[in-house]
């Protein structure tokens, strides 16, 4: 390469003619920054960071217009949005449908024309497979939904008066507790008369009034989520492109341990979303229809509401079935009182079946977090971000929570020190050489120390015998 270049130059020099040097793409920065481009790079330096302080004040200052900025921006930005998220989760399905149809293809056509007619074949298919669980979804849920809503409101009324009238015999009898329990239901049924003779009208008519914007918020996302959905098709299309962009954009802008180092956590993180939130849907999905057929033997009232409630809410981990089975259980329990207990059991056992095979089948170990974590992470999500932070809070903290992990281990490992927990346990220390002596260690030397003692007393027994035979 270098004597083509001088070749080159050569060249250039010898005909006067010829192309100038800047008419290619000169080289630049061999010969280094100057001195003065130096104290330059030094005061723009200083300049940014008070620029960037004084900006950061401001910011603070105008935080709710900054937000209130974003939200419009995120607006505008919804069927992107929707659309990155149905082809997230419909990336599967094309995965597959490559996987299987381009070998076959390959051997009649090339391989450009075989990965454009799969790529086709399994957007098409998955497209359809979404539009077809769609549509069965509404026909199987909706009329059955508003019959047993229907039901409900005409039947509710009645089983709260029935209920009313047995805790009004029970409380018959004139004792203390009886007539404390009496002026309580005195007080807030006179609460209750007042709220629906006062706020409730209020609020309906504020109901009323807004009825026009929620239908019109209603028809704008359902347009978003079609938008989103033409989006997808352009996405799964053009994935490896936009994966191959954004590849070249952070090899270009990171070092390059750093770039490998965020190209490896994008790929943790996709492994640990993908895996959870399709592996949540296909376990809610079996749920839901597991307890359909277990309400449906049982004779069991509201029972595709109910069956869709447990369903919905099991997506959120720990707290869903809870969620969901406590408002089915009072539906019942209003209904018939010896249903709803058996409801309840049924419930128990399900998710019992659910914690210990269905879901560890189907999820496995895919976050890697403890009880207390997902606990904790549900809760930081759901009362930040509602009930979609309680099913993505899981996802998010288990990243955090790898990315953590990676930088101790790290550590630990320049320190020569064992990277697992079970190692650190009571009476584990490090010495002042920078040693790791652990509790099996500290055994052994017990054992071995207690050894020589036996071994010392045997002899020493040994020799007083000798000395008394003698």
């Amino acid at each position: 390469m270098m004597q083509e270049e001088k070749v080159n130059d050569r060249q250039q020099e010898e005909s006067p003619h010829s192309a100038p040097y800047y008419s290619r793409r000169p080289k630049f920065g061999n010969k280094g920054p100057s001195k003065l481009r130096q104290h330059f790079s030094q005061g723009m330096t200083i300049f940014l960071v008070i620029a960037a302080c004084v900006l950061f004040y401001f910011a603070l200052l105008r935080l709710d217009d900054i937000s209130r900025v974003i939200g419009m921006v995120v607006d505008v930005l919804k069927p992107i949005v929707y659309g990155l998220a149905i082809a997230y989760l419909l990336n599967p399905i094309v995965k597959q449908v490559d996987k299987y149809l381009v070998p076959l293809l390959e051997k009649k056509i090339s391989k450009k024309r075989a990965m454009k007619i799969s790529r086709a074949v399994g957007v098409v298919a998955s497209l359809i497979f979404l539009v077809a669980m769609v549509v069965a979804l509404c026909n199987m849920l909706i009329p059955e939904l508003y019959k047993s809503i229907r039901n409900m409101i005409y039947t509710l009324p009645g089983q709260l008066n029935d209920l009313l009238e047995q805790m009004d015999g029970l409380l018959s009898m004139e004792t203390t507790t009886n007539m404390l329990i009496r002026n309580v239901m005195e007080q807030a049924t006179s609460s209750l008369l007042n709220w629906l003779r006062t706020d409730l009208m209020r609020q309906v008519n504020s109901l009323m009034s807004n009825l026009t914007v929620g239908v019109i918020n209603v028809l704008s996302e359902v347009v978003d989520i079609l938008i989103g959905l033409i989006v997808s098709v352009y996405v799964l299309f053009s994935k490896e492109q936009f994966a191959a962009q954004c590849k070249k954009i952070i090899y270009a802008l990171f070092n390059t341990d750093h770039a490998n180092m965020t190209l490896h956590l994008t790929k943790k993180s996709n492994e640990i979303f993908g895996g959870f939130i399709i592996g949540k849907i296909i376990d809610s999905a079996i749920i839901g229809v597991l307890c359909c057929l277990g309400l449906t033997l049982l004779d069991m009232p509201y029972i595709v509401l109910v069956s869709v409630i447990v369903g919905v809410t099991n997506v959120i981990p720990f707290f869903g079935p809870y969620i969901g089975a406590i408002p089915s259980a009072i539906l019942i329990l209003l209904e018939d009182p010896r249903k709803g207990i058996y409801f309840i059991l049924f419930i128990l056992l399900l998710q019992q079946l659910d914690g210990n095979v269905i879901g560890p089948k189907i999820l496995g170990n895919s976050t890697g977090l403890s009880a207390f974590w997902v606990v904790f992470s549900i809760l930081l999500g759901g009362g930040l971000f509602g009930f979609v932070g309680m099913i993505m809070g899981v996802p998010t903290f288990a990243v955090f929570y790898y990315v953590v992990s990676m930088l101790i281990n790290h550590r630990l490992e320049n320190k020569n020190l064992p990277l697992l927990s079970v190692h650190y346990g009571e009476k584990s220390y490090v010495d002042d050489q920078g040693r790791f002596v652990s509790d099996d260690i500290m055994l052994m030397g017990k054992e071995l120390e207690e050894e020589v003692l036996s071994e010392e007393q045997a002899a020493s027994e040994t020799e007083c015998e000798e000395k008394r035979g003698k």
